[in-house]
């Protein structure tokens, strides 16, 4: 039998549970009205808590709800004589949602909290779930995340078929975001003007990655470094990096340069300001060294400490968000084919990885701090607890 456990703080759960209602409130149902025993907003919150603690199958969701339903009791609306969902109903439920409203209504918490913090580095990429592949040769779903740096939130997320597609899920993705007085940072897959103008038009600044294929960009772009070097009063910043990591030994050299004002660079990208060479020198084992040159474009000043904190920062996306999602919630080995199922789920995990990360209180790994949440649901308000108030 289920203990009962108390906790002075549960307020704390209470209020942070009610900001999720909230969100929920205009969510379309696409079930058929009156033949709905289980409200959305149940559902959604047991899944969250259930992948919270681990548990990443519908089966699992059911079983959460099961164990906990005295305790879940507390916070939601659950009668004592209706029954959990069961796992068919959480996987039909998230998987007739829209994706998209769906997305917007679960992270309106965390733009919240990022609205609070001005000047932020918000880095938009992409992740392919591989688990979402089939034998009949459909490729894995898709998704352009948008993270926040200072804050370690994931803001949204946007689906689409194919890496390529990346070009239009960047704006719907942006749209969907106030990114007025931040930075946003995006790789050389979304080196568009389309995407640089609705940047800039939201207000937001910019620091993207130079493809290799826009010929004329990057031809503009090595003179200008060439010359800013080359000359007698360069205009140009410095900064240098020495990182130690697995047997190797990695140089980074950032030069920022300013553009003139009559370049003709100026006139297809919108506010272009500076541009930054990053040389990234690998010192390996055996003690070969292994060289490579990329470049930014930006609005901001050619300032190469601002800039460099910026293209370090977009990476950390990856390895933060992306390679633990893969580690800790097994992301990638998780079956599902159900499109729209997988991009709402997809969604819960991103923001159960945001909560167990704010919890600092106990030095713990993410799937330690799951397992916990798993034993103790005062752990879990602890969680809530330090993500909010």
């Amino acid at each position: 039998m289920e203990a009962e456990e108390t906790d002075p703080n549960e307020w704390a759960l209470e209020q942070a549970l009610g900001g999720i209602k909230a969100g929920f409130a205009d969510i379309t149902d696409p079930r058929v009205a009156g033949r709905t025993a289980h409200p959305v907003i149940n559902i959604v919150v047991m899944a969250l808590l259930a992948v919270m603690s681990g548990l990443q199958s519908w089966e699992g969701m059911e079983r959460f709800g099961k164990i906990r339903k005295r305790w879940l009791g507390r916070f939601l609306d659950l009668p004592e004589e209706q029954p959990i969902p069961s796992d068919d109903t959480f996987r039909r439920v998230l998987g007739m949602l829209n994706p998209t409203e769906f997305s917007s209504c679960l992270f309106k918490w965390t733009q919240a909290m990022h609205a609070a913090v001005q000047g932020d580095v918000i880095a938009v990429d992409g992740k392919t779930l591989r688990g979402t592949c089939d034998a009949d040769g459909q490729g894995g779903l898709h998704l352009v995340s948008a993270w926040a740096q200072q804050q370690g939130l994931t803001l949204g997320q946007v689906a689409c078929e194919e890496k390529s597609n990346e070009i239009t899920a960047i704006p719907a993705l942006l749209r969907l975001l106030n990114i007025k007085g931040h930075t946003v940072t995006i790789d050389a897959l979304g080196c568009q003007t389309e995407i640089v103008e609705q940047i800039r038009a939201q207000g937001g600044n910019y620091v993207i990655c130079v493809k290799s294929n826009q010929t004329t960009l990057r031809r503009d772009v090595e003179q200008l470094y060439a010359d800013a070097t080359d000359s007698d009063k360069p205009r140009v910043s410095h900064r240098e990096t020495h990182e130690t990591a697995h047997g190797r030994n990695e140089e980074r050299i950032y030069t920022a340069v300013s553009v003139p004002v009559k370049h003709a660079q100026r006139a297809r990208w919108k506010d272009l300001n500076s541009i930054l060479a990053v040389g990234n020198c690998r010192h390996e084992a055996d003690g070969s060294e292994i060289w490579q040159t990329r470049y930014f474009i930006s609005n901001l000043s050619a300032n190469a400490k601002q800039l460099s904190t910026c293209v370090r920062g977009h990476w950390d996306i990856e390895n933060k968000v992306h390679w633990t999602l893969d580690v800790a919630f097994r992301e990638d080995s998780i079956r599902q084919y159900d499109r729209t199922a997988a991009t709402n789920l997809a969604a819960i995990r991103k923001l159960a990885l945001t909560l167990l990360r704010k919890e600092t209180s106990e030095k713990a790994s993410i799937r330690h701090k799951q397992m916990m949440c798993s034993l103790d649901p005062t752990y879990l308000i602890r969680v809530f607890k330090a993500a909010w108030f």
